[in-house]
């Protein structure tokens, strides 16, 4: 996919805050001192009297998040994931999903990807924090086309909505002009009954690269783009499971508490049982290192991928 062309999904969001921005009015916007990396700062520049930067005080951000949406307003609320989900999670849960009001929170820089800030930086675990808060939509869009759509539906959604967005460009890999997006239905990229890849976020396109892999060696996967963590798409994990016979879930989130964890959950509570296993950060924190060298140190890859689904089909 070297050809293809590469925009980060924080840079998606900039830009469509300022499209939901002049279709609504109702439509705010708070960061954390980050305006310039999470791109709200492109929104800032069109609305400066709807854009507020809380400065280094995400708590503070979400408390007053939550009481412009129980004034009415819709804000979206940013900062990276690390201290977006980790440091300000108490104020989400109780600020926010508690009194299931009407915030957007969008989370940009997470996983290893984030590259060079390190282990502090990159969070591996907002998936599975948002998860836990009841009532929590939790996106997490896989390229530029999908993060615009996504972003409607979260505006046009009213609750609480958490949306994992990502420092690293990557491929766009969905058609504008076709492309629906549904809040909780998985989206076929490719049939195939062989296997099943799962995959949810930035490895999405690498999950598409491991089919084709496959494809020259008579392999044919299904592959699934989760874009929604919760509301889970039980249905589509239950007939891939059924299907197919192995899953392959792939993210860039730790494996505990994401999809993972997710479609485990999902098969068992419904007796669908097949082999499922996991590429995802194995339990362990990030380090220091150009992105893409961190995503295979990590094993985050199309190679990976294709390594797993033979695994799990037992070739």
């Amino acid at each position: 996919m070297s050809d293809v062309k590469k925009i980060a999904t924080r840079e998606s969001y900039g830009r469509t805050l300022v499209e939901l921005g002049k279709e609504n009015d109702k439509i705010v916007v708070l960061d954390a001192d980050l305006a310039e990396s999470t791109k709200t700062g492109v929104f800032k520049k069109a609305f400066p009297e709807r854009h507020f930067d809380c400065g280094i005080a995400e708590a503070d951000m979400i408390g007053i998040a939550a009481g412009l949406a129980a004034a009415g307003m819709v804000p979206f609320a940013s900062s990276f994931a690390m201290f977006a989900a980790g440091r300000a999670f108490e104020q989400i849960r109780n600020s926010v999903g508690y009194p299931h009001l009407n915030v957007k929170i969008c989370a940009t820089h997470a996983g290893v990807s984030v590259g060079e800030d390190g282990a502090t930086h990159q969070c591996n675990e907002d998936l599975a924090l948002m998860r836990t808060i009841p009532g929590m939509v939790v996106l997490n869009p896989a390229d530029d086309t999908e993060t615009a759509l996504a972003l409607r539906a979260a505006a046009e959604y009213v609750g609480p909505v958490y949306m994992r967005l990502g420092r690293l460009a990557v491929p766009v890999i969905n058609d504008p002009a076709t492309y629906k997006f549904e809040i909780g239905k998985a989206v076929t990229l490719r049939e195939g009954t062989d296997a099943t890849i799962a995959a949810t976020g930035l490895m999405v396109a690498r999950a598409l690269e491991a089919a084709d892999m496959l494809a020259a060696e008579g392999i044919h996967v299904r592959v699934l783009n989760f874009h929604t963590l919760k509301p889970m798409d039980v249905e589509a994990a239950c007939k891939a499971a059924n299907e197919t016979g192995a899953i392959v879930t792939a993210e860039e989130h730790s494996v505990i508490g994401g999809l993972y964890s997710a479609v485990c959950e999902s098969l068992l509570a419904n007796g669908a049982g097949c082999r499922v296993l996991p590429v995802a950060v194995m339990d362990e924190f990030g380090q220091s290192g150009p992105a893409e060298e961190l995503l295979k140190v990590y094993g985050l890859t199309a190679e990976h991928i294709a390594q797993r689904v033979h695994e799990a089909i037992g070739r």
